[in-house]
């Protein structure tokens, strides 16, 4: 065994990186599945941005069944939006699928009109002249999907893709603020539903000997129509350009999302690998993550690594303090006025403002549901009186929280919260230094009565 993908799963844990499933296809056949519970292949997960390929998809097959136009302008479909800029008249579907139209980053921000945004938003330069990548026309897309069929997005695709994938109606896309399918960004669905679709390109529109969508369709989603050279996410992210797919090498395609969420293709060798991840409490993580995984699937002797643990802090049991009681805030920044610890070596619990007690174990990781959705949390003791805790959570949204708890002899306990996640709350982040509180500073079980 060559040991890539256990090098792979490796280097993503030292990087932090929460890997929340792998699966490797070659032939049509699984040689890889592994997941860190809760998560599995078979659990719907927030996939962002490979959003945008199922939208093409749908797109292009509206266009195969002469219900749309590649050339044609997209305010055609949009009359009501009119007067627009020239530059926005003439935007074409075709531009906005190869991410050349005539924005240079998303238009839709805390209005609640995000279609609207996309035609009255001044354009910055003329469609077709350069890629800017834009989750705004994305989600333009997917509303000219069900302006079109008159149904979500997923009910057209159903009968025509999903059924005869058997991809499980667990699949479903988040709304945007006015109603539509967030074609950019919203699709939860299994990593395994992707494994079928990602074999289904591979196969030029064949899964299985079974023709499920036309070959020109295929072609015409992975076919390169624009060049992504100017980006700085990695060079993955500068090949090449599809129709709402990445080329990051010759003969190889990509679906990407936030977070370290990918489905990978490369026809010639019959492989697709499909990864959910956690990368939020990474700075340029994702990214990170595909060049980790591309370099590992370019060994023709693909291991398998075993099961899947999240990345956890170093621990040491001699280095861990007992900690019980409610403490109140000397200082900090952001920090709630008190917070309830009950620590030791194993582990232990704690509360702050109004969520539910974080419990964890030095001992091994533990799934666990939490304000932030269903996750996985573990602890240890890294230096003397030193707690570091990390939790990887997932729902509509995907969250990581790290949380660093420093206990010294003098009775103040330092704690620093770091959230991470595209839509995480304020009261995951913050830090402040407390001592135990005068009436309630040692009790036996802290957590009895709420922290006020």
């Amino acid at each position: 065994m060559s040991g890539a993908l256990r090098e792979f799963v490796a280097r993503a844990h030292a990087a932090g990186i929460a890997l929340h499933t792998l699966d490797v296809s070659i032939d049509g056949e699984t040689v890889v599945r592994h997941a860190l519970p809760p998560f599995g292949a078979d659990v719907p997960h927030r996939l962002y941005s490979v959003s945008k390929s199922v939208t093409a998809l749908a797109v292009l097959l509206l266009v195969d069944e002469g219900r749309l136009r590649l050339d044609a302008p997209i305010a055609t479909y949009f009359p009501e939006m009119g007067p627009i800029h020239p530059w926005l008249a003439a935007t074409r579907l075709d531009d906005m699928l190869a991410m050349t139209g005539p924005h240079s980053r998303t238009t839709f921000g805390d209005t609640g009109d995000w279609l609207r945004s996309y035609f009255c938003t001044r354009p910055t330069h003329r469609p077709g002249t350069l890629f800017t990548y834009d989750t705004s026309a994305s989600y333009t897309l997917a509303a000219l999907v069900e302006r079109c069929t008159g149904a979500p997005l997923l009910d057209y695709l159903g009968p025509r893709v999903l059924e005869p994938l058997g991809i499980g109606a667990g699949a479903r896309f988040l709304t945007g603020p006015d109603g539509f399918s967030h074609g950019g960004s919203g699709l939860i669905a299994a990593p395994g539903d992707l494994v079928r679709l990602g074999e289904t390109l591979n196969g030029a529109g064949r899964y299985r000997g079974a023709r499920v969508l036309p070959e020109r369709v295929v072609r015409q989603l992975l076919e390169r129509r624009s060049d992504p050279g100017m980006q700085t996410w990695g060079a993955p992210f500068r090949a090449g350009y599809g129709r709402q797919v990445w080329l990051p090498r010759q003969g190889a395609w990509l679906m990407f999302g936030l977070g370290g969420q990918i489905v990978y293709g490369e026809p010639a060798r019959s492989l697709v690998a499909v990864v959910t991840a956690d990368t939020t409490a990474l700075t340029g993580g994702d990214q990170r993550l595909i060049e980790m995984l591309l370099s590992a699937l370019d060994s023709d002797d693909l291991d398998d690594p075993g099961e899947i643990d999240p990345p956890l802090a170093p621990h040491d049991p001699a280095h861990a303090r007992s900690v019980s009681g409610v403490f109140e805030a000397i200082t900090g920044e952001g920090a709630p006025e008190r917070v309830a610890l009950a620590l030791d070596a194993t582990g232990g619990e704690v509360r702050w403002a109004e969520l539910a007690p974080l419990r964890f174990s030095t001992e091994a990781p533990a799934a666990v549901e939490t304000a932030l959705g269903a996750g996985v949390i573990g602890a240890g003791w890294s230096c003397p009186g030193v707690l570091d805790v990390r939790l990887s959570a997932a729902s509509d949204d995907i969250s990581s929280v790290r949380l660093r708890i420093v206990a010294t002899d003098d009775d103040v306990v330092t704690v620093q919260s770091l959230g991470s996640g595209p839509e995480i709350g304020a009261e995951w982040t913050w830090l402040g230094s407390y001592r135990p509180a005068s009436t309630r500073g040692s009790v036996s079980s802290p957590f009895a009565a709420s922290p006020a």
